[in-house]
């Protein structure tokens, strides 16, 4: 007998400002910039794609395709989506 399985999806848990903030500084902490951009990918789709497209300037298509694992984005892209998405970075003394 099988066990039914669901993928899982972060997006789904992100449902509040603070929740969004908190998953993006653990992949800020992870310093892995394909981790960060899948994870920019994951809070846009959680506020919605095609809204934070339209906030960032961008087109939805061209916004999936940077945010991806595969995807490298340019520095002004990440701060436009981290606009449109309603976050900041910030930085801290590592010592």
């Amino acid at each position: 007998m099988t066990t039914p399985t669901q993928v899982f999806d972060p997006a789904s848990y992100l449902d509040n400002s603070e929740a969004m903030a908190a998953y993006m500084s653990e992949a800020l902490e992870t310093g892995d910039p394909a981790f960060i951009a899948d994870a920019l990918g994951v809070i846009a789709r959680a506020r919605g794609m095609t809204q934070v497209a339209k906030d960032a300037g961008l087109s939805r298509e061209s916004l999936y395709r940077a945010l991806s694992g595969e995807g490298n984005p340019e520095f002004a892209t990440v701060l436009k989506v981290m606009q449109a998405i309603g976050l900041k970075l910030s930085a801290s003394s590592i010592g």
